[in-house]
């Protein structure tokens, strides 16, 4: 998929909670775009954007690729989790011999952990109405 003259060399695809992330990837200088904004901007709490640089960072190659990611769905932490995954994907499209660093790391395991949905006659998934015997 080409954007604005750019050739994207590999693209993939991240999921956490109920956000999703696209990730496309270029030969670059570094700059990572989200949802077509500065990353600074767009993930304004640090842990946020610390999350998405973990794979980058872990395999020293923070300033060797161009990112674009456009996320949708969830918050801003779902949305860095997923970031985090595709990231992690695209990378092994890249370069398969980086597994065993990003495996042990832990950032190739989609996080399963979502919002359990809310059942019939509670107040919640689980919480219960109070209960009174008089």
């Amino acid at each position: 998929m080409a954007a604005k003259g750019k050739s994207w060399d590999a693209q993939a695809v991240g999921r956490r909670k109920s956000s999703v992330a696209r990730v496309y990837v270029a030969n670059g200088s570094g700059k990572i775009t989200v949802n077509n904004r500065d990353i600074k901007e767009y993930f304004q709490k640090g842990t946020d954007r610390y999350v998405v640089n973990q794979p980058m960072s872990l395999l020293k190659v923070s300033d060797k690729y161009d990112l674009k990611i456009n996320v949708n769905g969830g918050g801003t932490t779902g949305q860095a989790g997923a970031a985090r995954l595709g990231i992690t994907r695209v990378l092994l499209k890249l370069d398969a011999s980086v597994r065993p660093e990003l495996k042990a790391a832990g950032f190739i395991t989609r996080d399963p952990r979502k919002v359990e949905r809310k059942k019939a006659g509670l107040r919640g998934a689980r919480a219960k109405f109070q209960f009174s015997k008089r």
